[in-house]
């Protein structure tokens, strides 16, 4: 029995009413086709404010739509974080992410607001920039060796932060952990009135986010000690890392990088992912970058995604047992 002949006519109508069906669907619109929003959990002036500035003012270019800033503070970055973890996956709406929305903030409070790993798409890596633990001039501390010491010899040490649950605080807490000494926090309301506070020695030690306090270095109003990262800090490099005085476990950076809602569409994560990558390799923004303390790391969504895993199984247990509350 032979093969029944195809009707070309038949066959030519029915590629024309599938090619009508087709084109009837509704078309995914071309992204960006209107601004960005990108939330900052902090208020506007500091380092997450200005990278996030910097970023939205050459994302902007590379995406030909405006980006603009939407700083949204409180309860430890959890009022921005959560803003962010419930709008629509949509590309519309992302977050300047940093450690205390993500690490430290959702963790502190009596009800978790957001999952902070699965609860956003993770988008970008932008940089880092590690804690410096400082002293003040008076104490007989002059490296992370001399506090522990110090800390083993009066049964004592306390140590000021930015304020509860802030990342100096959390770090202070894994020092104590780590060492097994008594280090006991003294919570500030800002970086500012602890800094006021070491310098004239009513507190011997501080640890806060390295950008703020290089001029004080540099004018001997303060000691540094070491920095958190596992190397040396461009922005300081006569100052050494935790590394070189063999706590390796006590390595931390405050990152910085760009997240969304969950579900993003894949081609918008990689498109955003791209321009991300193509922005920091921009030779001035290294440049600002660097005058902030922040090291640029560019890098795939899914490594991003893969250190703010182990970021959160690093920190989320210490904010816990140390029993902080926003």
């Amino acid at each position: 029995m032979s093969a029944p002949r195809l009707n070309r006519r038949h066959f030519t109508s029915q590629l024309g009413a599938a090619a009508l069906a087709l084109s009837a669907l509704p078309a995914r619109a071309a992204w960006p086709e209107k601004p960005i929003r990108l939330v900052v959990t902090f208020p506007a002036g500091g380092a997450s404010d200005i990278v996030a500035r910097l970023m939205a003012d050459q994302l902007a270019r590379k995406l030909g739509q405006a980006v603009v800033v939407d700083n949204r503070p409180g309860a430890g970055g959890s009022v921005g974080g959560q803003l962010v973890h419930q709008a629509s996956p949509d590309g519309y709406t992302l977050m300047l992410s940093n450690s205390t929305p993500i690490s430290i903030g959702p963790f502190a409070l009596d009800k978790q607001p957001y999952d902070p790993v699965e609860g956003f798409t993770h988008v970008a890596m932008l940089g880092t920039a590690p804690c410096v633990l400082m002293a003040t001039p008076s104490a007989p501390i002059r490296t992370i060796a001399d506090l522990e010491s110090q800390a083993r010899k009066t049964g004592r040490l306390d140590f000021g932060s930015g304020g509860p649950a802030s990342i100096g605080h959390i770090y202070g807490e894994l020092m104590r952990k780590s060492m097994g000494v008594n280090l006991v926090h003294v919570p500030y309301r800002g970086g500012a009135p602890m800094t006021t506070d070491l310098m004239s020695g009513v507190i011997p030690v501080g640890i806060d986010v390295l950008t703020a306090y290089v001029p004080y270095f540099r004018s001997g109003q303060l000691v540094p000690l070491a920095v958190t990262s596992a190397a040396r800090s461009p922005l300081v490099p006569e100052v050494p890392s935790v590394v070189e005085f063999g706590y390796s476990k006590l390595v931390l950076d405050n990152f910085f990088g760009l997240s969304g809602p969950p579900g993003l569409p894949a081609d918008t994560v990689a498109r955003l992912n791209a321009a991300c990558n193509e922005v920091l390799a921009l030779p001035d923004v290294k440049r600002k970058m660097l005058e902030l303390g922040v090291s640029t790391q560019a890098g795939s969504s899914a490594a991003f995604s893969r250190y703010v895993r182990e970021q959160v199984a690093l920190l989320a247990p210490t904010v816990k047992a140390a029993g902080t509350r926003l």
